[in-house]
């Protein structure tokens, strides 16, 4: 007669479990739908990131809720199964929430790199640093809710913290420095630019620890993160690619600078459409700069490139039709040359032996 009471008592806590569970499902049908709504109406992302990682393990809320609400009318039920069946619904609440505020808070830091236009290097760091310290917080909790002291645990972690650090220390600075790279953004994938110690190419990748150049040779550069940041970088992609070029061209004193002004501008701006990587605007300009040379007159052609590596073919296609220009116009491109003028002097020769008188003599140099 008692077992049959104690299986009577089981069945109306399971129907009592099965009911609270369609009721709490049905709830979160409705709340899911409200909350939905109103996230539609919101600018944020947060709202619809929450929506997203709480979708799924409120369902797991849901049912451990309902078995929870059946557990509290079956008094008759063994305190052993009662205490183990507890503990399960425990540990899987502990877990759902955990993984949920960790995928809430890596969706969350993903959208907000994003919004800043980090690397994906950088977001992928930020997001197992977020999840790592999440689950581990959770897996804590859990250890001692069960009972379990996490002191020594914790002690533990300290300690083997601070050895870690101490011997990944190099390693750790160059991790924090690419990280400090990849947020400021002094420089980025793809950026030419220029260290410190003269090394120049493009930036192909900003690792955790290590970032490439490849240089135009088409050989590899690998600078460690904290030189690279701890180093003077030219970015010649920042502000913007575009950038200026100054080309040098000498004359002979004989010409005519007005007439070398406008040769040099009508054939840079004829270029135009023509060399590849060549600007329009800004106009090309001439200035008289640095001027007055010890063998010719010094100009110097500034014009518009679209980035850096342009400069090349717009230099030597830009030179030739400077030459080939100046030879029709008659302009000389002189040779270096010096002018020596040597004055005569009168030399005073010391007398011939076993002569009386002493002759002078005018030796003429040219």
């Amino acid at each position: 007669m008692v077992e049959r009471n104690i299986i009577v008592e089981l069945l109306i806590a399971v129907a009592v479990g099965l009911l609270a569970s369609a009721w709490l499902l049905w709830l979160r049908r409705i709340g899911l739908r409200a909350l939905t709504r109103l996230a539609h109406t919101t600018e944020g992302k947060l709202d619809d990131l929450a929506l997203s990682a709480f979708r799924l393990p409120s369902l797991l809320w849901c049912l451990v809720l309902g078995v929870y609400i059946g557990l509290i009318v079956a008094p008759a039920m063994p305190t052993r199964i009662g205490q183990l069946i507890n503990d399960a619904l425990v540990i899987v609440l502990i877990l759902s929430v955990t993984i949920a505020v960790g995928r809430f808070l890596a969706a969350s830091v993903v959208s907000y790199a994003d919004r800043l236009g980090l690397a994906i290097a950088a977001t992928g760091l930020a997001t197992a640093l977020v999840k790592g310290v999440v689950y581990l917080c959770g897996a804590l909790v859990l250890l001692s809710t069960l009972g379990i002291s996490i002191t020594p645990i914790l002690t533990a972690l300290g300690v083997g913290g601070l050895a870690v650090a101490l011997a990944l220390q190099g390693s750790l600075t160059n991790l924090f420095a690419g990280i400090h790279i990849l947020v400021e953004k002094p420089v980025r994938v793809g950026d030419y630019i220029k260290l410190e110690s003269s090394q120049e190419g493009y930036v192909v990748d900003i690792g955790w620890q290590t970032t490439r150049i490849r240089m135009l040779p088409n050989n590899m550069v690998i600078v460690p993160n904290a030189k690279l940041a701890e180093s003077i970088v030219v970015n010649y992609h920042l502000p913007e690619k575009r950038m200026s070029v100054l080309i040098p061209i000498s004359v002979g004193y004989g010409s005519d600078p007005t007439q070398v002004e406008a040769i040099l501008v009508e054939e840079a701006t004829r270029a135009v459409g023509e060399v590849q990587g060549l600007l329009a605007e800004p106009a090309p300009f001439v200035r008289f700069i640095p001027g007055f040379g010890e063998s010719s007159l010094d100009f110097t052609l500034i014009v518009q490139i679209s980035e850096f590596v342009d400069q090349y073919l717009v230099q030597h296609e830009l030179r030739k039709r400077i030459f080939a220009r100046f030879q029709k116009e008659g302009i000389e491109i002189p040779f270096p040359q010096r002018v020596v003028h040597v004055h005569t002097a009168a030399i005073e020769v010391p007398p011939a032996v076993g002569t009386d008188t002493a002759t002078t003599r005018d030796v003429h140099a040219e």
